[in-house]
């Protein structure tokens, strides 16, 4: 059995939970999610939590188990909290700026980058080096962030690029000038 499958998922307050066949659907006060569960998995709610069950004992049927977990509580929190990713932009001259609802990135290339965001996923610019990404699809933020970060990701040897707030870049050394042997 998953150890991650068989804990129980809280539905807080002003959160529902609807299973039709093999459609899941959450709807909560940020927006609604629906995913579709394969018939080896068993949804159910008991009381203010739901619960997954796996129906066999196979391989897939124990990994499927703990996925499902996983994705019914990310969609739990999606849908009552939300998500967010921050990005923090190094370099002289590199900035961020919204046009709209486009980001658009001046990060040292001839011309600047103009980023059109899905309509889940908002993007806001605190400040010219920093940008949040936020929805209630945890899958979807994560993949909009490492886009945003893959139009300049940091260099080993100034660090300058786009990195997620926190993260720390290896640092490379470089050349020695004038080191005669």
């Amino acid at each position: 059995m998953s150890r991650v499958g068989k804990l129980p998922i809280p539905i807080p307050d002003g959160v529902s939970f609807d299973m039709k066949e093999s459609l899941l659907n959450i709807k909560g006060p940020k927006g609604d999610l629906s995913q579709d569960i394969p018939l080896e998995i068993k949804v159910r709610q008991k009381e203010n939590k739901i619960l997954v069950e796996s129906t066999g004992g196979s391989k897939r049927h124990r990994a499927f188990h703990g996925l499902f977990r996983a994705l019914i509580n990310n969609m739990v929190i999606g849908v009552s909290e939300g998500f967010k990713r921050d990005l923090e932009i190094q370099g002289v001259g590199y900035t961020a700026a919204l046009n709209g609802k486009n980001l658009v990135l001046n990060l040292g290339f001839s011309h600047p980058i103009l980023f059109k965001p899905p309509g889940e996923v908002e993007l806001e610019v605190p400040s010219r080096t920093e940008i949040s990404v936020k929805g209630i699809n945890k899958q979807l933020v994560g993949e909009i962030a490492a886009k945003i970060r893959s139009f300049k990701p940091p260099e080993p040897y100034k660090g300058k690029g786009i990195r997620y707030l926190g993260e720390e870049v290896r640092r490379k050394v470089g050349k020695t000038a004038g080191a005669a042997s």
